[in-house]
């Protein structure tokens, strides 16, 4: 849900487990971003090389193109917990009760199905690179330094793995909420106000102070 949105969290199985899969999805999301950090001073390093020693940073687009899976993908769970994926809000606010937890069960599982499908695709894609019977275990590699591309094959389906996870405890979540008519559902993504997105800021700026 793009916006200002909460988690409850609370002391039930649902939300424990969230936590702990929580853990996970910040770490791919740091593993992500210290990909995107260490990628910076390649960049420097290659144009560095080129300009003052006339010798760039040799197989540079390789190394790009085998970190842009976990760029582009291992942060995505973390993304889904928080509901900050781009959604169709106006018609979204205009749901109440379980108008909202039925479209949301929906529309979770329908992404779920998606999904599944995308990582059985993207293990095979990973599985026909994958030969430890050949060296460096890979049977395809970059073009310029022979760099292997199936670590970079592997990022997706193990992304997509916690995706799936991720939107099994949602679908759970919209299930109970449904059908026991739950006002606040934990470990799904619930809008809020304004006002009370200011309210967490402060409290989170007095508990860091």
């Amino acid at each position: 849900m793009a916006g200002q949105v909460a988690i409850i969290e609370d002391s039930s199985l649902l939300s424990r487990l969230d936590i702990i899969l929580l853990k996970l999805e910040r770490f791919c999301a740091l593993i992500s971003g210290l990909t995107i950090f260490s990628l910076m001073f390649l960049a420097v390093y290659s144009v560095s090389g080129r300009k003052f020693f006339n010798a760039p940073l040799a197989g540079y687009v390789d190394y790009i193109e085998a970190a842009l899976p976990v760029i582009a993908i291992m942060g995505v769970s973390y993304v889904q917990r928080d509901g900050s994926h781009i959604r169709m809000d106006i018609f979204v606010s205009l749901l109440k009760g379980r108008a909202l937890w039925l479209f949301e069960l929906i529309s979770i599982l329908l992404i779920l199905l998606l999904i599944l499908y995308l990582t059985w695709g993207a293990w095979l894609h990973f599985d026909r690179s994958f030969d430890c019977s050949r060296p460096l275990c890979s049977r395809d590699s970059s073009i310029d330094i022979g760099l292997p591309t199936w670590p970079s094959k592997l990022v997706v389906p193990f992304a997509f793995t916690v995706l799936s996870f991720r939107l099994i405890l949602q679908a759970v979540g919209y299930s109970r909420a449904l059908i026991f008519d739950l006002k606040k559902p934990p470990a799904v993504p619930l809008p809020i106000s304004s006002s009370d997105q200011a309210k967490i800021e402060t409290e989170a700026i007095d508990r860091a102070i």
